[in-house]
């Protein structure tokens, strides 16, 4: 069967990744995983506050995208996390859960790229409609789009779930490994997931050229307001880089597979290299949208700063919104 190219890899991955490898090497590289993901989670955390703690945030389309991508990140990276405890202590769960679990797995991790479609348009509507930009972006308009995000994130998966509660009679009651892999009952499922791949990445990749040369255009025309017009033609284009770190983590499989014939999985340098491969592409590109975003934004930096660490509490900082 074919594989899939995702971040809830089959068990089989992780496991892996120690195996053999019970000693040091194998707590250290634990550790890392663990640093690392509880101190992104606990900047996106720092940031959601301090995009709640005021109204300007909470009524901004902007804001509220951005808020819902470090949202999104949290729930992938934790999610992501529990799998591969899961996967190195060889723990079954029940297939119902499992799938719960993969379910959210799976539509945060499609959510990424669609995210950063929407929030490219409303950039593009900002600078190249600037007198419209408050009608059509608004609050409940900025949350039907989150919805039909989250819609068009979760089929797949969907049809999967679906797809093993008619075939399997003991859907309810069964353990398994929790692998996506595992909710493949037919050949046709993962050429199901191949093309939502393709039509998701082509899609995200067009809008987002598309307004990234519309907004170049408009900041070179426009004979006032240049400075925003720039920043929002620099935004568009690190969404376009974040993009490619989203299909960087389609090709991790690939990279493996790779790795495994050319080391084999004997080898210990496969084990180390295919550690890092899970690290980098899995894990870390989940981590930016932070520092990539976040505080970068003169409005957020402060009040970040003044959340992060209780030495820089000192002062009250101002919100600067533009």
């Amino acid at each position: 069967m074919a594989d899939t190219n995702e971040s809830s890899v089959g068990a089989y991955v992780y496991q892996n990744v120690v195996k053999g490898e019970m000693g040091w090497i194998a707590f250290i590289k634990m550790s890392v995983l663990i640093v690392v993901t509880l101190f992104a989670v606990y900047v996106n955390c720092v940031i959601l506050y301090v995009l709640n703690s005021k109204p300007v945030f909470k009524e901004s389309s902007r804001y509220i995208l951005f808020a819902h991508m470090l949202f999104n990140d949290t729930v992938h990276l934790i999610l992501t996390f529990f799998l591969f405890v899961f996967a190195v202590i060889f723990l079954k769960l029940a297939k119902a859960v499992c799938s719960m679990i993969l379910f959210f797995n799976s539509t945060t991790f499609y959510i990424a790229p669609l995210n950063l479609a929407v929030m490219s348009l409303e950039r593009y509507v900002a600078i190249c409609f600037p007198l419209r930009h408050t009608e059509i972006a608004t609050q409940k308009r900025t949350g039907i789009a989150i919805g039909f995000v989250w819609l068009l994130g979760s089929i797949n998966i969907l049809i999967d779930i679906i797809t093993a509660a008619i075939l399997d009679p003991r859907f309810f009651n069964a353990e398994m490994y929790c692998s996506r892999e595992q909710l493949f009952y037919r050949l046709w499922q993962p050429e199901v997931f191949s093309v939502f791949i393709g039509f998701y990445f082509v899609s995200v990749t067009l809008i987002i050229i598309f307004t990234y040369i519309s907004i170049m255009i408009t900041a070179r025309s426009v004979s006032s307001n240049k400075d925003s017009a720039k920043k929002a033609h620099r935004t568009v284009l690190l969404h376009f880089i974040q993009l490619g770190l989203c299909t960087m983590s389609f090709l991790y499989n690939t990279i493996d597979r790779a790795l495994y014939i050319v080391t084999g999985s004997a080898n210990s340098l496969y084990l180390h290299v295919q550690y890092v491969n899970f690290l980098f592409l899995l894990i870390l590109p989940r981590c930016l949208s932070p520092l990539i975003y976040g505080l970068r934004d003169d409005a957020i930096r402060p009040l970040f700063k003044h959340y992060f660490c209780p030495c820089f509490r000192k002062f009250s900082p101002a919100v600067n919104v533009q």
